[in-house]
Parts: C-alpha cells; structure tokens; sequence
C-alpha cells in the first residue's frame, strides 16, 4: 500500500499568502484547487528541496565597525546552512568594503556567493 503524506503550506509567492493544502502519494503530489501555478512551484521547492536565503556578518578589520553584514547572492539548500556558517564564522574581511563586493564565492559547495550588505570604509 502507498504511503501518503499531506502537508499545510503557506505560500509566500505573493501578497494573498494563500494556505496550500498537499497531498502525496505515489510519488506525485496533488494539490487542492484553486492553487495557482507559481505556488504550486513553491510547494514543490518547499517539499523536495527547501532553500533559503542566508544573512548574518563576518568580522571586519581595520574599521570602527567590528562586523560586516552579508547576505548569499542566491538562495541555498536548508540543508547547508549549518555547514555555511561553520565556513562563514571563520571569514575575516578588511575594510574598505563596498556594498555587493563578494565576500566569499561558492559558499558550502553551493554555487552562491556570499555579498557585503553594507558600505564601510576604514
């Protein structure tokens, strides 16, 4: 017998927020009516491969300000962020720094820079 699962998702595609009701069996998943096409492609991220944007700060030499804020270029796999961190707490830039410079390219393997969200000169 197929198993099947369901899952109460809350899309955050657009303004509506509309609360998706999924089920999943035999591999598919089904969706209730009236979800549109793009939240169905959320839904499907969100299941199979949930991804998130990253921002948190690295430290910053030769300025006032002791930490730099940063955000990834992209969204990554939730399941890297642990790892993204771990290579992310031992990242030390010099100022000056502009706003988008590249901190760090390919942040855990994942093809995503990781950008300054900040101007800070020395």
């Amino acid at each position: 017998m197929a198993e099947t699962k369901e899952y109460k998702i809350l899309c955050i595609v657009c303004p509506l927020g509309c609360e998706m009701q999924i089920t999943q069996s035999d591999g598919e998943l089904h969706f209730a009516e009236g979800i549109c096409r793009r939240g169905q492609e959320y839904a499907r991220q969100e299941i199979y491969n949930p991804c998130r944007l990253l921002t948190t700060t690295v430290k910053i030499s030769s300025s006032e300000f002791g930490m730099l804020p940063v955000r990834t270029s992209g969204p990554i796999p939730k399941g890297k962020l642990d790892r993204a961190m771990q290579q992310i707490a031992e990242i030390c830039v010099a100022a000056p720094v502009e706003l988008g410079d590249v901190v760090c390219e390919d942040v855990a393997d994942t093809g995503v820079s990781l950008v300054a969200s900040r101007t800070i000169s020395c």
